[in-house]
């Protein structure tokens, strides 16, 4: 599921700040290739023995991503039930307490960049 109006959509940052930032909140850069790479957020649902990942998608606008001065561009954020052994399920419903620390993690994202 995409996740709407996060003011997070066309934020730019320089790489290493938005490594630095994004750890500081529990996200880890995961993907990545020259050009994009996304960042995931783990929450756990001990209730149900699920996980959902929160992953913001960016693209660099400015250099490569070998550099920590590139500039990212964030894009879309998602959140997805985990299914075995590797992927989202996007489609899945996302229980209230986990879409609500979601949008937290996002809030607080964008804060801690301005």
């Amino acid at each position: 599921m995409i996740i709407e109006n996060t003011g997070l959509n066309g934020v730019k940052s320089e790489l290493g700040h938005l490594d630095d930032v994004a750890a500081g909140l529990g996200f880890i850069r995961w993907q990545w290739e020259n050009y994009r790479a996304t960042y995931d957020c783990k929450f756990e649902d001990k209730q149900q023995g699920e996980e959902y990942f929160l992953r913001i998608s960016t693209r660099a606008v400015e250099g490569k991503l070998e550099d920590p001065y590139a500039v990212l561009n964030i894009e879309d954020s998602y959140i997805g039930r985990a299914t075995f052994p590797h992927g989202l399920d996007y489609a899945s419903p996302i229980p209230e307490h986990i879409m609500k620390a979601a949008i937290q993690k996002l809030v607080d994202l964008k804060t801690k960049l301005n």
